[in-house]
């Protein structure tokens, strides 16, 4: 779209709520925003004299056209917004760089025996749901233990009060469940024991610790020590798990505590969850695109993506900045809370240190963070900066590795490997069946798959397509000595590519040793990072070739001669094996008990049968 066509577009906009789709070339969507008054917004990102950020320049220069949605309010542009950022997860957008659920008990209070499951979903039903948890661990943990010391039910089996199997299950012999499904206990005293269980999700765990202390206490009293053994087992499990839950409030709400901490690299969100007045968890998210946002931009992005997908909504939501958009988000979250919710930003008292402790928490996981990336700089970037320092090249940013792998000369296969800025890129690996090469003949097969590569990768250029092929390497590492180095030069001097091309040398006991390049080997320090890099490499070549080679084999070996009869696949050759014992067997039978066979219809076994008898 041209300049003019813009002009007219921005023209056409109305000056109403609305969601804005900005576009390449090909479609893609760069951006989406929601506006309260469209034609303001979609142009100020065209006016010259418009302060933009470095990442909204980039986008308005790759924007060819755009579209809008009208709405009637901008609570629901707002709502709009979040669902196409979603399904489109644009470049330009702020992201969370996960999409993460959270895990929730829920207790089936609608049933008649209600039991405590595993959900990371909420819905609106008659069951209660208690998190989120920090862990899908902690959950699995607290309702082995509940459902052991309350006897609560772990099948899903329909109960009504009446008996609905022949037998308990071996929960009931384990002594860890009454068989409700037997009819062993009545719903009034199951409710008793759920009860209790609520109480202990709640947040109250004394009445439970003095329960299992006391019980403990009596059987040790009574000398049955390997009773008392397994209380003292669950009251420490207890002890465990409200240890881990820290009181900060003591009013008894449900609280989210939302700290930001940012360094030029990253933005991090750090959530703590409070329920029921106790912090039981916490949770971290980086934002993708939010280097040159303000706090109050990002934080505002962050309440959009992650309170349109968490089941559940506290009541309050407490802020370190005020948002300008916050009477918005605090309709929006009331109505999918179905109750009143508040963002605040409080400046002093104990919300304040909450903050603040979130804040801090979100510094050090980014600090913590930045030393790993730090480290992994030094694996991957440093490591090539210093493999081309030590061959004298320019770069060594894309590095790609070849090597073969036959079985005594069979079967031959060639795997190509590559990294991108020390790392694999997986994506660009490929592998090659040798079509020209027979035997055991190692150079050859090499040239082979060297020239294809090439050959095909100087096609596409030529084409102007863009593939993995059509990237050429800074380097070529091979995996064995002057032989196929020279192998690899002779291909790339015929297809008249410039690439240099460096050996990876071994020892005796065929570990990494060295480098050979121009000729002469290189040595290496041992404990450096590129010995390692160079390393990884060779043995990543090596396995990726290996694995190949063996996944053709198992697929040779698994290779039946009921195969090779028409009609017969996978699951009928399943069949017609699970029935007759052997082949033996399959091709002494008739047509007719052929074709009693499950899923074998009686033209299949007539051409069964006569596969097998062609000859007679």
């Amino acid at each position: 779209m041209s300049e003019e066509q813009i002009r007219e577009e921005l023209n056409k906009l109305p000056k109403s709520p609305g969601v804005y789709i900005m576009q390449d070339s090909k479609g893609g969507v760069l951006y989406v925003g929601k506006a309260v008054n469209l034609r303001n917004r979609v142009r100020s990102y065209f006016r010259i004299s418009t302060k933009k950020t470095l990442k909204i320049r980039k986008m308005v220069s790759k924007i060819d056209h755009f579209d809008y949605i009208l709405t009637d309010t901008e609570l629901e542009a707002l709502v709009l917004e979040n669902n196409l950022i979603k399904e489109y997860s644009p470049k330009y957008n702020t992201l969370l760089k996960d999409d993460k659920t959270y895990p929730y008990i829920k207790v089936t209070m609608g049933d008649m025996y209600p039991r405590l499951v595993f959900s990371r979903s909420m819905k609106k039903d008659r069951s209660r749901y208690f998190g989120p948890y920090a862990s899908a661990g902690s959950v699995n943990d607290m309702i082995e233990f509940l459902s052991k010391i309350y006897h609560i039910r772990t099948c899903n089996k329909a109960l009504n009060g009446e008996k609905a199997v022949e037998r308990p299950c071996l929960n009931y012999h384990m002594k860890q469940c009454d068989a409700p499904c037997m009819g062993g206990i009545s719903p009034e005293e199951y409710g008793e024991n759920v009860k209790k269980a609520l109480v202990f999700l709640g947040g109250n765990y004394d009445p439970l610790l003095k329960e299992i202390e006391s019980r403990m206490n009596e059987h040790a009293e009574r000398l049955e020590f390997e009773e008392a053994a397994k209380y003292r087992e669950l009251l420490r499990s207890a002890q465990n798990i409200a240890q881990k839950q820290k009181i900060t409030d003591f009013d008894g709400e449900n609280k989210d505590y939302i700290g930001i901490a940012r360094n030029d690299r990253d933005v991090l969100i750090q959530v703590f969850f409070v329920r029921e007045g106790k912090l039981i968890g916490r949770e971290h998210f980086y934002m993708k695109g939010a280097v040159e946002e303000s706090d109050e931009e990002t934080i505002t992005s962050f309440i959009k993506l992650y309170y349109a997908g968490t089941p559940f909504i506290p009541k309050d939501i407490f802020l370190p900045v005020q948002l300008e958009e916050a009477e918005l988000l605090e309709k929006w979250l009331s109505e999918k809370r179905g109750g009143k919710v508040s963002l605040k930003a409080p400046v002093k008292g104990q919300k304040e240190k909450m903050l603040e402790l979130a804040h801090q928490n979100a510094l050090m996981l980014i600090k913590r963070d930045e030393e790993k990336h730090k480290n992994e700089e030094a694996r991957t970037r440093g490591a090539v900066s210093e493999l081309a320092g030590l061959l004298n090249i320019q770069k060594a940013d894309r590095i790609e590795s070849y090597d073969i792998s036959n079985t005594q000369g069979f079967n031959s296969v060639g795997s190509m490997i590559v990294y991108e800025e020390g790392k694999p890129k997986k994506s660009d690996y490929r592998k090659f069946r040798l079509k020209t090469v027979e035997g055991p003949d190692d150079y050859a097969s090499m040239y082979e798959v060297l020239y294809r590569r090439f050959s095909h990768g100087l096609s596409e250029r030529a084409e102007e397509k863009e593939t993995g092929f059509t990237v050429f390497p800074d380097l070529i590492l091979m995996d064995g000595g002057l032989g196929q180095v020279h192998i690899a030069e002779k291909v790339l001097e015929e297809l008249g590519v410039d690439i240099p091309v460096c050996g990876m040398v071994k020892d005796d006991r065929h570990r990494t040793r060295g480098l050979l390049f121009k000729e002469k080997e290189i040595p290496m320090d041992l404990h450096s990072e590129c010995f390692k890099f160079v390393t990884r490499v060779q043995d990543e070549v090596h396995r990726f070739a290996i694995e190949y080679h063996r996944s053709l084999r198992t697929k040779a070996q698994v290779h039946s001669v009921l195969d090779d009869i028409p009609g017969i696949g996978p699951k009928r050759r399943k069949a017609l094996m699970k029935h007759f014992d052997s082949i033996e067997a399959l091709k002494n039978a008739d047509a007719a008990q052929i074709a009693e066979v499950e899923d074998i219809p009686k033209n299949v076994a007539d051409e069964i049968y006569k596969f097998f008898h062609k000859e007679e």
